[in-house]
């Protein structure tokens, strides 16, 4: 199965559920918590039993250099998703700035393994498509909770299709050699989480389930927004019940 296809398939079974209420909760935020729960769940345990593990591997045998200057190639690569979502979103002179930033971090930082724009000013921006659909006016839908790829919104498993065509790692040539920038992308991402999970232990006393929901909810509307979020909003105001 491509990665392309299987996007669609886990959008499509996101809107699936959504319709058909199964497993919902009297959460308008969460109709379908009950499956997302069961989700949450399975992805918690395939992560504790393959996916830390092997994090916490690569954390302990790279040097913490090298470690970096992979993290800030895959970075500099997903900067190409953020301009074209900059454009899409009509924020030219952000867009400049970004391409700026991509310009000087594939040159002068070595295809990106040495973040030399952050040096000088130009950090890191965030955009992606389902941020895009919001700007557009899209709605996010309901909270639900991917095999494998974990929270999203509908809006956001959607966007998943605008992410995979602007991802630089689609257009690798060879199934072989792609797979394998996946997959050291996704141990350096997940590396790069193991200390933030010790903040999620400690915050998530009770219900790590609702913790989690509620922050990607919120994380997403300060995205969407650019952190100026309408306070009347009830479709974002996430803690608010």
């Amino acid at each position: 199965m491509s990665t392309l296809s299987s996007v669609f398939k886990l959008g499509f079974l996101a809107t699936v559920l959504l319709l058909t209420g199964c497993a919902t909760s009297n959460n308008p935020k969460d109709p379908l918590e009950g499956y997302n729960r069961a989700m949450y769940k399975f992805n918690d345990t395939v992560d504790k039993a393959i996916l830390k593990p092997v994090a916490k591997g690569y954390d302990t045998v790279m040097p913490a250099p090298l470690s970096q200057g992979v993290s800030n190639f895959f970075s500099n690569l997903n900067d190409i998703t953020v301009i074209i979502n900059d454009l899409l979103q009509f924020k030219f002179k952000q867009a400049a700035d970004h391409t700026g930033r991509f310009v000087l971090n594939t040159t002068v930082g070595v295809a990106g393994i040495f973040d030399v724009a952050s040096l000088s000013g130009n950090y890191k921006g965030n955009e992606d498509f389902g941020q895009t659909l919001g700007a557009w006016g899209v709605e996010p839908g309901a909270y639900v909770v991917l095999p494998f790829f974990g929270p999203r919104t509908v809006r956001d498993s959607f966007g998943m299709i605008g992410d995979y065509y602007t991802d630089p790692m689609t257009y690798v040539e060879g199934p072989g050699a792609r797979n394998a920038f996946r997959a050291v992308r996704i141990v350096d991402t997940r590396a790069n989480l193991l200390k933030a999970e010790k903040v999620l232990d400690e915050a998530a006393t009770s219900d790590e389930y609702s913790y989690v929901r509620d922050a990607y909810l919120q994380h997403r509307q300060y995205l969407v927004y650019d952190g100026h979020p309408p306070s009347s909003d009830d479709d974002f105001d996430v803690f608010d019940e």
